[in-house]
Parts: structure tokens; C-alpha cells; sequence
């Protein structure tokens, strides 16, 4: 391992070095190369030769506007640049100029910027007054590129205008609604484009498009959340995953679907009140759907003492809970054992509803009643608390508690187990509670609110 270790770091030592070596012979390659020649300074230089440099700059500077009023002087070949300009970037220019006319030697550039607000105000009026002279005579293609706007936007919100046939063409109301959207956007873009391209503003049509997609791109992320509301509304109108007056339970909050909205799912909770969840957390909850199977198994726990038979138990809070009208036949009722305890044992009792004939709640409050009744009818004892007390102290009190019962009043005899399941059953009534389904019909036939869900799709 160490000469494998020794070897790669061998190789990294000598790739570094041929690296260096490289770099070295490339800086001194460079310093080797030969400057540039400076001009050489004549020395016949004089009086007649100064003038014609400065006539020279003075001609150049006057057929350039932004450089008329510089002032130029030279002595020696050293041109002396004096003056005033509105602008910095022609006092630089100024200066280049001279230092390439013929015979300087060098260029000394004396030139203020100019505060003047006349002189300031001046370029930006000429420029104005271009860009409308510009505009007056682009006029005719202006207003024909204006035209070709206008007729892409009304063609397109004429397009859009046919929601039978958006409708008719997707599959829920939602979806025809978007699309609709979709070709009055497109035709806007579409009429955009073919008028900047008409005018031949191209760059501008580049600049606009360059700043929409920016400004989209900020938009996007600062309501990243609402667009996500936005997408998981279409995918839930697209998928169904239930319909109105279903009974439901999403995210924890359980309740009856009064409509499903393009920004969230609202349900009205047991208690008649009004949920709204965002269909972002709805699109990706788990739902649990209670309406779409019909049947519904309740169970229930039941202890017996610990002395009892378990099995005879549930042999008799089966039966019971067969003999209720409401308890389906197949699945039969059922019962098992969940634990043994010091005192008790607890037993696990199951049966199925049709939660159309039955409400759900009521009879697993009447199967709980009927199979209690049931087994203590049979002589079975329901386990209390058992509490341990000393009495060696009170010798009357213990002769007392440990005397005989009396045998003159016999006790009552017990009801028979499927008599007393009968009797519970006959005392209650389990048909199911419609007001929920009655405020949420009456809800959705007056509000005018926009509902997604289509009785016409199969849920998924």
C-alpha cells in the first residue's frame, strides 16, 4: 500500500514540475518577444510643422459636431486639447483622434465636462426630435403593424369565445376554460411578433421577449405556490378522485366533498361545518374514501373476567350481532382474542354494514349494546376494578361479609342471549343521518361557485 501510495504521488511531483517548466519557458518566450517600436521623435520639428497638425485637428474636429468647440494648440509636436464637452466619452475620443495625426509627439488633454445645462439638454432634444421625425414617417407601417395586432387579438378571443366546443372537446369544464386561455395568449404573442417584425423593430421584439421571460421567471418563483395550486387543481379535475357528498378523509380532516374549486377542496366536516384545503396538499395526501365500497366493517374490544371461557364469550357476542337486522350475513360477524390480562380478558368483536341502510356510527353503538347484553345474559362477568382490603382489625365487619346470603328473595332469572340482542336491537334505530346530504345538495343547487367535479368521469 505505501509503494502504491509513493508511486501516485511520484507521478503527481513530476506532472507538476513538467507543468512549471512549461509555464517558465512561456513567460521568458514572452518577455523575449520584442516590443512594440515607439515612434521616434523627429528633430526637425518647427513652427510651420505645429500649424499644420493644429489646422489638420481643427478641420477634424469641426466636421464632428460633439467636437467643434474643442480648442486646439500645438507646440513642439504636444497638442493641447482645451475646451468643453457634454459628454466624457468625447473628451476620450478627442484625444485618440490627436495621437494619431502624423508628427505628435504627444497629446495633453485639457478638456472640462461640461455642467452647462443648455449643452446637456441639447443632444437629448436632437435625439428626440430624430426619433419623432422617425416615427412620422414609419407612421404608415406603425399603424398597419397596430392593424395586424388587432386582428390577431380578436381572432383569437373570437376563437375562444365557443365554450361549447371547448367543452365538448376536453373533458371538463376546467380544462376548456385553459385552453380557451391558452389560444387568446398565443394569438396576443403570434400578433406581437408578425407587427415588431413588420415595423423591423427585431432587436426591441428580442429586448421584450428577453424581459418577459425575466420578468416570468420572477413572477414564477414569487408565486411558485400558487402556480402549484394552480397545476394540482387541473390534475385533480382530470383524475377524480371523488365526487360530491363522498365521505372522505384527507390530510387527517375528514368530512362529506361539497365541490372541488380551482384552488381548493371543500368538505363539510361532521359537525356541519366548511373546510376548504388547498388542492396542492389534496393532490398529494392520501385520501381514504368511505363512499365508494358500500360496505364497511365496524369492530369494537369487550372484556370477560379472567375465569370465563373466551370462546363461549364470542360464541355469544357472535351470535348476538348476528341476530341484528343491520349486520350483514356474508361477511358473517366475528370475534377473536386480542390479550389476556391478571383480570380480564379482551376480546375483538366484527361485522360488516351496508352504510347505505345503516349509519355507521349508530350501529357500532347498537352491535357494542346488543353483544354486552348478550354476554352478561349468559352468565358471563364483565371484569371491574378489583380493589384488596384489610378487615383483620374489624372482627364484626369481617363475620358480616363472610355471613351467608339469604335465601328468601331469589335472584331474577337472566334473559336469554338472543332475547336480550333482540331487545337492544328493537329500542334504536341505526337509518342512516341525511341532513349532511341534504345541506350539501341544497349548497351546491343555490351557490354559483365553480365546481370541477363531473358526475360523467369514473373516479380513479
Amino acid at each position: 500500500m505505501k509503494s502504491k501510495i509513493s508511486g501516485v504521488h511520484l507521478v503527481a511531483c513530476l506532472t507538476l514540475a513538467l507543468g512549471l517548466t512549461a509555464l517558465a519557458d512561456r513567460v521568458h518566450a514572452q518577455a523575449a518577444e520584442p516590443a512594440p517600436a515607439a515612434p521616434v521623435i523627429r528633430t526637425d520639428s518647427d513652427a510651420r510643422s505645429d500649424a499644420a497638425i493644429a489646422e489638420r485637428l481643427r478641420r477634424i474636429f469641426g466636421e464632428l459636431d460633439a467636437l467643434s468647440a474643442v480648442r486646439v494648440r500645438v507646440a513642439e509636436g504636444v497638442v493641447t486639447l482645451d475646451g468643453a464637452l457634454p459628454d466624457r466619452a468625447d473628451l476620450v475620443r478627442a484625444e485618440q483622434i490627436a495621437g494619431r495625426v502624423d508628427g505628435v509627439v504627444a497629446v495633453r488633454n485639457d478638456i472640462a465636462a461640461s455642467v452647462d445645462v443648455g449643452e446637456r439638454v441639447s443632444p437629448f432634444l436632437q435625439k428626440l426630435t430624430a426619433l419623432l421625425r422617425s416615427a412620422v414617417s414609419s407612421a404608415p407601417l406603425l399603424l398597419l403593424g397596430g392593424l395586424v395586432l388587432a386582428v390577431f387579438v380578436a381572432f383569437g378571443w373570437w376563437v375562444a369565445s365557443f365554450s361549447r366546443f371547448w367543452r365538448r372537446l376536453t373533458p371538463n369544464p376546467f380544462v376548456g376554460e385553459l385552453l380557451a386561455q391558452a389560444v387568446r395568449v398565443t394569438s396576443a404573442v403570434a400578433g406581437i411578433v408578425l407587427a415588431l417584425n413588420l415595423v423591423g423593430a427585431t432587436a426591441l421584439m428580442g429586448t421584450v421577449l428577453g424581459g418577459a421571460g425575466v420578468i416570468g421567471l420572477a413572477i414564477g418563483f414569487a408565486v411558485r405556490d400558487t402556480l402549484e395550486n394552480y397545476i394540482s387543481s387541473i390534475m385533480l379535475s382530470l383524475r377524480q378522485p371523488f365526487r360530491a357528498n363522498d365521505h372522505v378523509v384527507i390530510d387527517g380532516q375528514e368530512g362529506k366533498v361539497v365541490r372541488l374549486t380551482s384552488r381548493a377542496t371543500v368538505l363539510m366536516t361532521l359537525d356541519g361545518n366548511h373546510l376548504r384545503i388547498p388542492n396542492a396538499i389534496v393532490f398529494k395526501a392520501v385520501i381514504l374514501n368511505y363512499t365508494r365500497n358500500p360496505e364497511r366493517r365496524l369492530e369494537f374490544d369487550l372484556g370477560v373476567d379472567a375465569e370465563d371461557d373466551p370462546e363461549a364469550a364470542i360464541s355469544t357476542g357472535v351470535a348476538a350481532l348476528a341476530a341484528l337486522d343491520f349486520i350483514l350475513d356474508k361477511p358473517a360477524p366475528s370475534g377473536l382474542i386480542v390479550t389476556v390480562g391478571d383480570s380480564n380478558i379482551v376480546l375483538k368483536f366484527m361485522a360488516w354494514i351496508n352504510q347505505g341502510d345503516a349509519d355507521f356510527l349508530k350501529a357500532r353503538s347498537g352491535s357494542i349494546r346488543a353483544a354486552k347484553m348478550a354476554v352478561e345474559a349468559a352468565g358471563f362477568t364483565l371484569p371491574e376494578p378489583i380493589y384488596r382490603l384489610r378487615i383483620d382489625q374489624f372482627p364484626d365487619l369481617a363475620r358480616a361479609i363472610n355471613a351467608p346470603p339469604s335465601r328468601d328473595t331469589p335472584p331474577p332469572p337472566a334473559p336469554a342471549p338472543a332475547q336480550a340482542a333482540r331487545a337492544a336491537s328493537d329500542t334504536m334505530s341505526v337509518s342512516p343521518d341525511v341532513h349532511i346530504e341534504a345541506t350539501i345538495a341544497a349548497e351546491r343547487r343555490d351557490s354559483g361557485e365553480e365546481d370541477l367535479l363531473s358526475q360523467e368521469r369514473p373516479i380513479e
